[in-house]
């Protein structure tokens, strides 16, 4: 087994990918309570809007022209998709609802390796300014990038929900998770509420795209597939608490790195979403058979 030294580095890292994977982990579950979609394509589209910011840093583009480009991007997308197709799901199973956004998915995958391919060896990297600087604690070395992914995730958990809890918008979208067409009975413009999810769940896909470009690598295939620990956090929280979903994006990040310094773990550490999540699921199935049965009895 490594020393504690050996593994502080890597709980470091994996607080950090936490957070990203934490914020990632709140936009999809806020787009499946207000839409019913699982948004599968959320990696493909930061991605996506990564490869174009670095297309742009690369032809000499301001830096932070190109990073809004991504965010923007990504917005817009997500959006266009959600206002075209979103409306033609509403009435359709789970399972088609996620299909569709696979289909998205592939649709960029093959745009990325169509429009992005290496040729010649070419290694890409999207730095961000916040990888200059760092502070050490314990030892330990953090650089404000690592900070920063862990900080926006606590912050985007808490803003996302006071956001769903204190304003109109937000108790309209806890109402469609609830029962959308008594919410529309009563009012609500769930074409917009739809759309306000869309587009916030898009650009959160541009900033996690941006955050995991810099801290793992700026690589179509890795970044599209990201989502998979993402999705695990979610369905941890079962796609319903916006908290839970934090802690287990916490414990995700920090489970899937710590295998790395364990050289018997090491290549088994991208299963580490799977199994997690494979292991909630059970246990809360497990809780809701009991509880089922007691009431019966």
């Amino acid at each position: 087994m490594p020393s504690w030294q050996e593994f502080q580095p890597f709980i470091v890292t994996g607080l950090a990918l936490g957070g990203v994977y934490a914020l990632s982990g709140v936009g999809l579950v806020v787009l499946y309570q207000a839409t019913g979609v699982v948004y599968l394509a959320f990696g493909a589209v930061g991605a996506t809007g990564a490869l174009l910011a670095w297309s742009l840093i690369s032809v000499h583009v301001a830096s932070w022209l190109a990073w809004i480009v991504c965010l923007a991007f990504s917005g817009a997308l997500t959006l266009a998709y959600g206002m075209v197709f979103g409306p033609l799901l509403a009435r359709r199973t789970p399972l088609v609802k996620a299909t569709a956004t696979l289909g998205l998915l592939l649709i960029l995958y093959g745009a990325m390796d169509l429009l992005w391919t290496t040729s010649g060896g070419e290694v890409r990297s999207l730095t961000l300014p916040s990888d200059s600087h760092s502070f050490s604690i314990a030892g330990i070395q953090i650089t404000y990038t690592q900070l920063i992914g862990l900080a926006i995730g606590v912050v985007i958990t808490i803003a996302t929900a006071a956001f769903l809890r204190f304003t109109k918008l937000g108790t309209a979208m806890r109402a469609m998770a609830n029962d959308r067409d008594i919410t529309a009975t009563l009012g609500v413009p769930v074409r917009r509420v739809e759309a306000a999810a869309w587009l916030g769940c898009g650009v959160l896909a541009g900033v996690a795209g941006l955050l995991l470009a810099d801290m793992v690598a700026l690589d179509a295939t890795t970044l599209t597939f990201l989502v998979i620990s993402s999705l695990a956090a979610a369905l941890i929280a079962r796609l319903r608490s916006i908290t839970l979903t934090f802690l287990a994006a916490l414990l995700v990040g920090l489970v899937q790195n710590l295998m790395v310094p364990i050289p018997s773990l090491t290549n088994y550490n991208d299963m580490a979403p799977f199994v997690l999540a494979a292991l909630a699921l059970l246990a809360l199935s497990r809780r809701r058979v009991i509880a089922l049965s007691r009431e019966e009895v």
